[in-house]
């Protein structure tokens, strides 16, 4: 494994990490969950991904049963949870959002389910328009000072509202976000590439990517359909279809010919894409079977295998 910090922190995160969305109380139950964080603490993964929305709670209950059933050294690895969504079915207005009271009965209400005394990482899962920045931002420096929180930071913002949260914290002394949970990936690159491209220097942030394998269309498995048994095909989540028109089949068949070509496996080849961008601090996968995730380590000496010129094929293989 490989360790990299946490943008300009001294937290160190493996390059690799594992997280429960859309899979952790739902396709995947605490005998799953239990052998497949088993074998990520054993190939050196430190950072477990949550958040309180997933699973409306039931995937931080998973989670905090399985870490706790293997005994791990709490100071060997980090877990995190996310702010925003609300972990109700149907949520009233003090169960969500990004306010004083959400922020902090979120915060305890996933420390319960995960069964921890801190939250390593705690990220606002989406900015909240109904709330004023510098109150969130507030309420992240009073977890941190409490000892709740260890960093603080921001998922899917944008660029624009982090300079205001990092405005707001030099004004007042306060604790800063440290890092953004973007989504990134062959498909999804201008946001970590442009957008945010100033924040990493001036801000020193770092990056905790999300669907690095497009919510499984960089698999190939959906070239020439939808699995009944696939992520596409569960309720709730029909809406990653619309990633699948025309003209991005064709892209996606001329990338798994391309991998194919190179004798690795398309998820390998495009998990280990993100992991070449120096300012990824970790990329987060996700799997429903321990054979994707055994799969997905491989990228870690793919990123080795090829020059530059075969990585700017990769990438116009999908343009």
């Amino acid at each position: 494994m490989q360790y990299r910090r946490l943008g300009s922190s001294g937290l160190q995160l493996s390059a690799l990490s594992f997280g429960a969305w859309v899979t952790f109380g739902n396709q995947v139950g605490r005998g799953a969950a239990r052998e497949m964080i088993a074998a990520a603490w054993d190939h050196g993964i430190n950072f477990f991904d949550n958040a309180e929305g997933y699973a409306n709670g039931e995937a931080e209950k998973v989670m905090g049963d399985v870490l706790a059933d293997l005994r791990l050294p709490r100071d060997g690895w980090c877990v995190s949870s996310k702010v925003f969504f609300g972990s109700a079915v149907d949520p009233r207005p003090t169960q969500k959002g990004l306010s004083r009271k959400h922020v902090h009965d979120a915060c305890h209400a996933a420390l319960k389910r995960l069964r921890v005394d801190y939250l390593d990482l705690y990220f606002c899962h989406r900015p909240d328009p109904e709330t004023p920045i510098a109150e969130t931002v507030w309420a992240m420096d009073g977890l941190v000072r409490q000892g709740k929180v260890l960093y603080w930071g921001t998922s899917e913002w944008s660029a624009d509202e982090i300079r205001e949260a990092h405005r707001v914290a030099r004004a007042h002394n306060l604790v800063a976000p440290s890092m953004e949970q973007p989504q990134y990936n062959l498909l999804d690159r201008a946001r970590v590439e442009t957008e945010y491209a100033p924040l990493y220097a001036d801000y020193g942030m770092g990056t905790t990517i999300f669907s690095p394998l497009a919510s499984g269309l960089l698999t190939g498995k959906y070239n020439d359909g939808i699995p009944a048994d696939s992520r596409l095909a569960q309720e709730g989540l029909t809406w990653l279809q619309r990633g699948l028109r025309g003209e991005r089949i064709d892209a996606l068949r001329r990338y798994a010919a391309l991998a194919a070509e190179l004798g690795v496996a398309p998820s390998t080849l495009a998990i280990a894409w993100c992991l070449r961008n120096p300012n990824v601090s970790t990329v987060m996968l996700g799997a429903s079977k321990l054979s994707q995730l055994l799969q997905n380590f491989e990228a870690l000496e793919a990123t080795r295998r090829f020059d530059d010129a075969l990585w700017e094929r990769v990438a116009q293989s999908v343009a």
